[in-house]
Protein backbone atom coordinates (compact mmCIF):
# COMPACT_ATOMS: atom_id res chain seq x y z
CA UNK A 1 0.00 0.00 0.00
CA UNK A 2 3.33 2.46 0.68
CA UNK A 3 4.50 1.26 -2.23
CA UNK A 4 1.24 2.32 -4.43
CA UNK A 5 1.42 5.50 -2.68
CA UNK A 6 4.51 6.45 -3.30
CA UNK A 7 4.45 6.02 -7.19
CA UNK A 8 1.26 7.76 -7.41
CA UNK A 9 2.48 10.90 -5.67
CA UNK A 10 5.70 10.67 -7.29
CA UNK A 11 3.43 10.67 -10.86
CA UNK A 12 1.31 13.76 -9.76
CA UNK A 13 4.65 15.42 -9.24
CA UNK A 14 6.16 14.76 -12.06
CA UNK A 15 3.19 15.68 -14.12
CA UNK A 16 3.08 18.93 -12.47
CA UNK A 17 6.92 19.43 -13.10
CA UNK A 18 5.94 18.75 -16.79
CA UNK A 19 3.98 21.72 -17.14
CA UNK A 20 5.98 23.87 -15.73
CA UNK A 21 8.78 23.07 -17.51
CA UNK A 22 10.55 20.33 -15.36
CA UNK A 23 13.96 19.78 -17.43
CA UNK A 24 15.71 22.26 -18.21
CA UNK A 25 14.43 26.14 -18.88
CA UNK A 26 14.89 27.60 -22.26
CA UNK A 27 18.02 29.40 -22.96
CA UNK A 28 16.57 33.10 -23.12
CA UNK A 29 14.82 32.32 -19.39
CA UNK A 30 17.06 33.41 -16.21
CA UNK A 31 16.76 30.79 -13.60
CA UNK A 32 16.62 32.02 -10.33
CA UNK A 33 18.12 28.77 -9.22
CA UNK A 34 20.20 26.10 -10.26
CA UNK A 35 20.79 23.14 -8.26
CA UNK A 36 23.33 20.49 -9.34
CA UNK A 37 23.97 17.16 -7.93
CA UNK A 38 27.06 16.67 -6.67
CA UNK A 39 27.03 12.91 -5.86
CA UNK A 40 26.71 10.27 -7.84
CA UNK A 41 24.32 8.39 -5.53
CA UNK A 42 21.01 8.42 -5.61
CA UNK A 43 19.58 10.96 -2.45
CA UNK A 44 16.12 8.91 -2.36
CA UNK A 45 18.08 5.88 -1.59
CA UNK A 46 19.77 6.68 1.22
CA UNK A 47 18.19 5.96 4.37
CA UNK A 48 15.84 8.26 5.41
CA UNK A 49 17.72 9.23 8.94
CA UNK A 50 21.20 9.69 7.01
CA UNK A 51 22.55 13.83 7.40
CA UNK A 52 23.21 15.37 4.22
CA UNK A 53 24.71 18.81 3.13
CA UNK A 54 23.92 21.39 0.62
CA UNK A 55 26.24 23.84 -0.32
CA UNK A 56 23.86 27.09 -1.46
CA UNK A 57 25.81 30.26 -3.42
CA UNK A 58 24.14 33.35 -3.68
CA UNK A 59 26.42 34.75 -6.86
CA UNK A 60 26.30 37.99 -8.03
CA UNK A 61 25.73 37.03 -11.80
CA UNK A 62 23.50 40.37 -13.46
CA UNK A 63 23.57 41.99 -16.88
CA UNK A 64 26.58 44.10 -17.49
CA UNK A 65 28.94 42.06 -15.08
CA UNK A 66 31.78 40.05 -16.88
CA UNK A 67 32.40 36.90 -14.66
CA UNK A 68 30.34 35.60 -11.82
CA UNK A 69 31.53 35.38 -8.43
CA UNK A 70 29.96 33.42 -5.14
CA UNK A 71 28.87 36.58 -3.17
CA UNK A 72 27.05 34.47 -0.52
CA UNK A 73 28.17 30.72 0.77
CA UNK A 74 26.22 29.09 2.67
CA UNK A 75 26.54 25.21 4.06
CA UNK A 76 23.53 23.88 5.14
CA UNK A 77 23.82 20.65 6.75
CA UNK A 78 20.26 18.56 7.41
CA UNK A 79 19.67 16.02 10.02
CA UNK A 80 16.30 14.48 9.37
CA UNK A 81 16.20 12.33 11.77
CA UNK A 82 16.40 14.76 14.68
CA UNK A 83 14.56 17.29 12.38
CA UNK A 84 17.19 19.59 12.91
CA UNK A 85 19.21 22.03 10.48
CA UNK A 86 22.31 23.79 10.60
CA UNK A 87 23.76 26.83 8.11
CA UNK A 88 26.83 27.27 8.16
CA UNK A 89 28.21 30.41 6.71
CA UNK A 90 31.13 30.98 4.72
CA UNK A 91 32.43 34.81 4.39
CA UNK A 92 32.76 35.40 0.57
CA UNK A 93 36.60 37.58 0.94
CA UNK A 94 37.99 34.35 3.01
CA UNK A 95 41.53 33.53 1.54
CA UNK A 96 42.06 30.20 0.74
CA UNK A 97 43.57 27.94 -1.87
CA UNK A 98 41.92 27.24 -4.85
CA UNK A 99 42.29 24.13 -6.68
CA UNK A 100 44.37 25.07 -9.96
CA UNK A 101 44.91 28.78 -9.41
CA UNK A 102 46.27 29.01 -5.67
CA UNK A 103 45.68 31.12 -2.75
CA UNK A 104 42.46 33.88 -3.32
CA UNK A 105 39.80 34.88 -2.32
CA UNK A 106 37.33 31.96 -2.10
CA UNK A 107 34.51 34.42 -3.83
CA UNK A 108 36.34 34.15 -7.09
CA UNK A 109 36.46 30.05 -7.37
CA UNK A 110 33.17 30.81 -8.94
CA UNK A 111 34.32 33.13 -11.43
CA UNK A 112 37.72 30.83 -12.69
CA UNK A 113 35.71 27.45 -12.73
CA UNK A 114 31.82 27.62 -12.56
CA UNK A 115 29.89 25.81 -9.40
CA UNK A 116 31.59 22.79 -9.66
CA UNK A 117 35.54 24.66 -8.88
CA UNK A 118 33.29 26.63 -6.07
CA UNK A 119 32.04 23.10 -4.71
CA UNK A 120 35.71 22.34 -4.80
CA UNK A 121 37.09 25.05 -3.24
CA UNK A 122 34.43 24.79 -0.11
CA UNK A 123 35.09 21.15 -0.01
CA UNK A 124 38.55 21.94 0.62
CA UNK A 125 38.12 24.52 3.42
CA UNK A 126 35.85 22.74 5.24
CA UNK A 127 35.91 18.26 4.45
CA UNK A 128 32.27 18.53 3.78
CA UNK A 129 31.01 16.28 1.22
CA UNK A 130 28.08 17.69 -0.62
CA UNK A 131 24.80 15.83 -2.26
CA UNK A 132 23.53 18.91 -3.66
CA UNK A 133 25.03 22.91 -5.11
CA UNK A 134 22.41 25.27 -5.52
CA UNK A 135 23.29 28.64 -6.58
CA UNK A 136 20.93 31.76 -7.06
CA UNK A 137 21.24 35.26 -8.72
CA UNK A 138 20.29 38.74 -8.34
CA UNK A 139 16.74 38.46 -11.08
CA UNK A 140 16.00 35.32 -10.44
CA UNK A 141 16.09 35.84 -6.50
CA UNK A 142 13.87 38.94 -6.34
CA UNK A 143 11.56 37.30 -8.86
CA UNK A 144 10.80 34.14 -6.36
CA UNK A 145 10.72 36.18 -3.73
CA UNK A 146 8.36 38.16 -4.92
CA UNK A 147 6.15 35.59 -5.78
CA UNK A 148 6.40 33.89 -2.34
CA UNK A 149 5.09 37.21 -1.63
CA UNK A 150 7.98 38.53 0.20
CA UNK A 151 9.19 37.14 3.65
CA UNK A 152 9.78 38.55 7.48
CA UNK A 153 13.27 38.81 8.20
CA UNK A 154 14.74 39.88 11.91
CA UNK A 155 16.74 42.79 11.25
CA UNK A 156 19.51 43.08 13.97
CA UNK A 157 19.88 47.29 13.66
CA UNK A 158 19.32 49.99 11.66
CA UNK A 159 20.68 49.71 8.49
CA UNK A 160 20.79 52.72 5.60
CA UNK A 161 23.32 51.93 2.78
CA UNK A 162 22.80 54.04 -0.23
CA UNK A 163 24.83 51.36 -2.20
CA UNK A 164 22.76 48.23 -2.08
CA UNK A 165 19.80 50.02 -1.18
CA UNK A 166 18.74 48.84 2.27
CA UNK A 167 16.97 50.75 4.75
CA UNK A 168 15.39 49.37 7.64
CA UNK A 169 14.86 49.71 11.45
CA UNK A 170 15.64 46.84 13.37
CA UNK A 171 13.14 44.27 14.25
CA UNK A 172 10.73 41.72 12.21
CA UNK A 173 10.38 43.12 8.94
CA UNK A 174 8.38 42.16 5.86
CA UNK A 175 10.74 42.27 2.89
CA UNK A 176 9.93 41.98 -0.87
CA UNK A 177 12.26 40.52 -3.14
CA UNK A 178 14.64 43.99 -3.45
CA UNK A 179 14.07 45.03 -0.06
CA UNK A 180 15.51 41.17 0.63
CA UNK A 181 18.26 41.39 -1.99
CA UNK A 182 19.41 44.80 -0.16
CA UNK A 183 19.27 43.20 2.81
CA UNK A 184 21.62 40.74 2.12
CA UNK A 185 23.95 42.63 -0.17
CA UNK A 186 24.76 45.74 2.76
CA UNK A 187 28.08 45.79 3.79
CA UNK A 188 28.02 48.97 5.40
CA UNK A 189 27.61 47.39 8.44
CA UNK A 190 30.06 46.41 11.74
CA UNK A 191 32.55 44.05 10.71
CA UNK A 192 31.53 44.33 7.13
CA UNK A 193 32.03 40.72 5.09
CA UNK A 194 31.52 38.67 7.75
CA UNK A 195 28.44 40.25 8.92
CA UNK A 196 26.80 40.17 5.72
CA UNK A 197 27.11 36.22 5.31
CA UNK A 198 25.57 35.94 8.60
CA UNK A 199 22.52 38.56 7.17
CA UNK A 200 21.76 36.03 4.57
CA UNK A 201 21.29 33.28 6.59
CA UNK A 202 18.94 35.45 7.84
CA UNK A 203 17.08 35.60 4.52
CA UNK A 204 17.55 31.82 4.38
CA UNK A 205 15.05 31.39 7.88
CA UNK A 206 13.25 33.74 6.68
CA UNK A 207 12.80 32.04 3.46
CA UNK A 208 11.87 28.62 5.63
CA UNK A 209 9.33 30.12 7.20
CA UNK A 210 7.71 31.44 4.65
CA UNK A 211 7.40 28.00 2.73
CA UNK A 212 5.45 26.57 5.45
CA UNK A 213 3.43 29.35 5.99
CA UNK A 214 2.29 28.33 2.07
CA UNK A 215 2.07 24.72 2.79
CA UNK A 216 -0.18 23.14 5.04
CA UNK A 217 -1.49 20.47 2.94
CA UNK A 218 0.00 18.09 0.42
CA UNK A 219 -1.61 20.18 -2.03
CA UNK A 220 -0.34 23.58 -1.07
CA UNK A 221 3.49 21.24 -1.20
CA UNK A 222 2.72 20.94 -4.88
CA UNK A 223 2.07 24.24 -5.17
CA UNK A 224 5.34 25.40 -3.71
CA UNK A 225 7.09 22.55 -5.90
CA UNK A 226 5.90 24.35 -9.08
CA UNK A 227 6.90 27.23 -8.43
CA UNK A 228 10.18 26.25 -7.55
CA UNK A 229 10.53 24.55 -11.06
CA UNK A 230 9.34 28.00 -12.47
CA UNK A 231 12.65 29.42 -11.48
CA UNK A 232 15.14 26.65 -11.55
CA UNK A 233 17.15 24.67 -13.59
CA UNK A 234 18.21 21.42 -12.62
CA UNK A 235 21.74 19.56 -13.42
CA UNK A 236 21.15 16.05 -12.57
CA UNK A 237 18.33 16.21 -10.30
CA UNK A 238 15.21 14.11 -10.64
CA UNK A 239 11.50 14.92 -9.71
CA UNK A 240 11.94 12.58 -6.48
CA UNK A 241 15.01 14.34 -5.37
CA UNK A 242 13.39 17.79 -5.59
CA UNK A 243 10.12 16.12 -3.53
CA UNK A 244 11.97 14.95 -1.29
CA UNK A 245 14.49 18.06 -0.52
CA UNK A 246 11.41 20.16 -0.22
CA UNK A 247 9.33 18.23 2.19
CA UNK A 248 12.15 17.36 4.50
CA UNK A 249 12.44 21.45 4.39
CA UNK A 250 9.03 21.91 5.50
CA UNK A 251 9.51 19.11 8.24
CA UNK A 252 11.73 21.62 10.33
CA UNK A 253 10.72 24.34 12.21
CA UNK A 254 13.28 27.33 11.96
CA UNK A 255 13.06 27.60 15.41
CA UNK A 256 15.49 24.23 15.06
CA UNK A 257 17.97 25.26 12.58
CA UNK A 258 20.85 27.01 13.56
CA UNK A 259 22.96 29.80 12.18
CA UNK A 260 26.56 30.04 12.90
CA UNK A 261 29.54 31.98 10.67
CA UNK A 262 32.74 30.64 10.51
CA UNK A 263 35.48 32.09 12.97
CA UNK A 264 37.13 35.23 11.18
CA UNK A 265 39.68 37.86 11.04
CA UNK A 266 39.83 40.61 8.98
CA UNK A 267 43.46 41.24 7.33
CA UNK A 268 45.07 42.64 4.24
CA UNK A 269 46.67 40.42 1.61
CA UNK A 270 48.80 43.42 -0.52
CA UNK A 271 45.92 46.22 -1.00
CA UNK A 272 43.23 43.91 -0.52
CA UNK A 273 40.70 43.27 2.39
CA UNK A 274 40.36 39.71 3.23
CA UNK A 275 38.52 37.17 6.11
CA UNK A 276 40.71 34.72 7.48
CA UNK A 277 39.81 31.47 8.83
CA UNK A 278 40.37 32.09 12.69
CA UNK A 279 41.06 29.67 15.86
CA UNK A 280 38.70 26.97 15.88
CA UNK A 281 37.64 27.06 12.50
CA UNK A 282 38.53 23.29 12.18
CA UNK A 283 37.18 22.14 15.13
CA UNK A 284 33.76 23.98 13.94
CA UNK A 285 34.06 22.31 10.63
CA UNK A 286 34.65 18.40 12.25
CA UNK A 287 31.85 19.26 14.42
CA UNK A 288 29.33 20.21 11.82
CA UNK A 289 30.29 17.55 9.26
CA UNK A 290 29.79 14.68 11.05
CA UNK A 291 26.01 14.67 11.84
CA UNK A 292 25.26 18.91 10.61
CA UNK A 293 24.85 19.28 14.19
CA UNK A 294 26.46 21.85 16.49
CA UNK A 295 27.65 19.88 19.94
CA UNK A 296 30.65 21.57 21.35
CA UNK A 297 30.06 25.38 19.57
Amino acid sequence: MKKRAAIVVTLIVANIAGLVGWTRLAPAQEPAFTIHKVDEASFTAREPGDPFFILMIGNDGRPGLEGIRGDGIHLVGVNPAQRSATILNIPRDTWVDIPGRGAEKITRSMEFGGLQLQVQTVAGLTGVNFSFAITVGFDGFRALVDEMGGLHVNVPYRMFDRASGADFQPGRVHMMGEGALSFARNRNIPNGDISRTHHQSLIMLGALERAREVSKSPFDTMRLLAMTTRHTQFEGVGVRDLYTLIALGLSIDPANVRTVTMPSAIGKVGKADVVFAAGGSDSLFADFRDDAILQGH
